[in-house]
């Protein structure tokens, strides 16, 4: 199952107590996936959803507002040929009355692009919005480099959503995609804030975990990398050492420049600080690191 797969799934599976809520969340789902037609003069609607699971839940949410509904699968036609679900809503005037509270519908029966700021006006219902959004018609990849997208059928569709995530110090971005409009999100950080205000815990759990083992990954490899070019500096400068020793008579040395030679060339492999330590008495790594460069400097000089 994909990511998108999973968000979907447990979102489905909240039930917001608060009528509020139900009301707000039924809002993004017909604002994220609803089409509009007429039939013989009366109006009809229908839920276009991508998951029974989905399907099931807006099922039990219009039911828990008073609004009929029924359930109907197609084949989609293209290449995965997956299935698609819709839920066709009975028009009544309850429904009628339901969708016009809901900011579906304006008074006089009219599709709205977004409800008025009264469905979102609690922190609680904002939250319930994204979570219809996200169900309706949300994506999410990752979780390497991830993306969210909450899809709306225009622009102003698309404001309303990032204008709902910002009153809770979510920044999302809104961008025109030919047929429809997104807000979206990029980063591990933005994302699951996203999905914690609609309910999706585990899934912001889940991306948190990459991000935090991908961090220590990054960690993990700058450190080897850094280990491995000091380990490549020692042997360079160890192998300069030796050069610089074996082409001199090392008792013609000073006794100090003598000792931490012969030193090397019995420990060819050994660090600096190892080096000092063997001394008598031990040096310290800097004292040991200017009596080989002495050695070398000699050398060089002769």
């Amino acid at each position: 199952m994909s990511l998108s797969d999973d968000l979907r799934d447990e979102l489905a599976q909240i039930s917001p107590p608060r009528h509020c809520c139900r009301q707000a969340e039924a809002s993004a789902l017909f604002h994220a996936s609803g089409a509009w037609h007429l039939r013989g003069g009366a109006v009809g609607v229908h839920l276009d959803l991508s998951s029974s699971g989905v399907a099931r839940r807006a099922f039990a949410l219009l039911r828990d507002l008073g609004v009929r509904s029924e359930i109907r699968t197609y084949r989609r036609r293209a290449f995965e040929q997956g299935t698609r679900y819709q839920l066709h809503v009975d028009v009544d005037e309850h429904a009628l009355h339901v969708l016009r509270e809901a900011g579906v519908l304006s008074r006089i029966g009219a599709p709205l692009e977004h409800p008025p700021k009264r469905v979102v006006g609690r922190s609680c219902c904002r939250g319930a919005y994204l979570r219809g959004a996200l169900l309706g018609a949300g994506s999410l990849s990752g979780p390497r480099d991830p993306h969210l997208e909450l899809r709306a059928s225009g622009l102003e569709g698309a404001r309303f959503i990032a204008d709902v995530a910002a009153r809770e110090g979510i920044g999302l971005a809104v961008a025109e995609r030919g047929t429809h409009a997104v807000a979206y999100a990029k980063g591990h950080d933005t994302i699951a804030d996203v999905l914690a205000l609609a309910g999706a815990g585990d899934t912001a759990l889940r991306l948190e975990e990459h991000a935090v083992l991908a961090a220590i990954r990054a960690d993990a490899n700058r450190l080897a990398n850094a280990d491995e070019a000091n380990l490549v500096r020692t042997a360079r400068a160890a192998h300069a050492q030796l050069e610089a020793i074996r082409s001199v008579d090392v008792d013609s040395l000073p006794p100090a420049l003598a000792e931490i030679a012969e030193l090397r060339l019995r420990h060819p492999s050994a660090s600096l600080r190892e080096l000092a330590a063997k001394a008598r008495p031990p040096l310290s790594k800097a004292a040991a690191h200017r009596r080989l460069q002495a050695v070398v400097k000699l050398v060089s000089t002769e």
